[in-house]
């Protein structure tokens, strides 16, 4: 494992870690995280990625989160796009990554999908997709709702604390702040992106997952021009990478060695 940062053009340092093979054949995954996530919050689950994939695999925090610059709050509602259009292909350049696969796990999968529908001179050839959300419902509101009161009268500040010091408030009310505001989640809408995406999905989806319904699941399939394939996982919520880890392990790696057959010439 190796721990580094990087400094993009407009100052920002973001930390790194990197899992697996140091050389740039086949393709790199590369790990984007949850609305309050950070590297650590992956746990041990991306150095596991690797090991099933054999694939270098890449995670990072975006500025506000972990020990990457801070950035000011509340978020304005287009924080994902400025994370898809501008930060992450700078992310891939700085790192000189010339084929890509992405794993984006809620947040990080929204962004994803932005980035494969609005880049279409992308390196990423495919994606794992944890959780996305291409709207914003009821449900998703409540609980955001929910994590706010357990911020403010229960011991969630601490926890996260010791993931992101003192990126702690900027994490969380980056995040929560921005989706609270009246009238934000009806304006939220990135269709538009996912029916521009031509590159292999798998979508993989908690069946309670207190975040989003299968609906987020239907309107990807209805609108995505591209091949994708859904998993709605029984009992799991929004975190399949931890709650049911083997299968998600087992279905990214058959969904990557299929990828790598049809794209065999590429990587021999």
């Amino acid at each position: 494992m190796q721990h580094f940062s990087c400094e993009l053009r407009d100052g920002t340092v973001l930390e790194f870690k990197s899992f697996g093979p140091t050389n740039n054949e086949g393709p790199t995954l590369v790990l984007l995280h949850e609305g309050i996530g950070c590297i650590d919050l992956w746990k041990d689950f991306p150095q596991r990625l690797s090991q099933a994939s054999g694939l270098r695999t890449i995670c990072y925090s975006r500025a506000g989160y972990g020990r990457s610059s801070g950035v000011s709050w509340p978020r304005p509602l287009t924080y994902m796009h400025n994370e898809a259009l501008v930060v992450l292909p700078e992310v891939l350049e700085k790192l000189e990554i010339k084929d890509a696969i992405l794993f984006g796990h809620s947040d990080g999968a929204s962004i994803s999908l932005i980035h494969a529908g609005g880049c279409p001179d992308s390196v990423v050839r495919a994606m794992i997709l944890e959780a996305p959300h291409v709207i914003i419902e009821e449900l998703t509101l409540s609980s955001i709702a929910d994590l706010a009161r357990r911020y403010e009268h229960e011991d969630l500040r601490s926890r996260l604390e010791r993931y992101h010091g003192g990126n702690v408030d900027c994490a969380f009310h980056g995040f929560v702040d921005t989706w609270l505001v009246p009238g934000h989640a009806e304006d939220w809408n990135i269709l538009d992106f996912v029916a521009q995406t031509q590159i292999p999905t798998l979508i993989l989806q908690g069946a309670d997952d207190q975040f989003g319904t299968t609906k987020q699941l239907d309107l990807i399939k209805e609108a995505m021009p591209g091949p994708v394939d859904t998993v709605v996982i029984p009992q799991c919520g929004h975190h399949p990478h931890f709650e049911s880890q083997q299968l998600v392990l087992e279905r990214s790696k058959r969904f990557i060695e299929e990828f790598l057959l049809r794209d065999s010439s590429r990587y021999s």
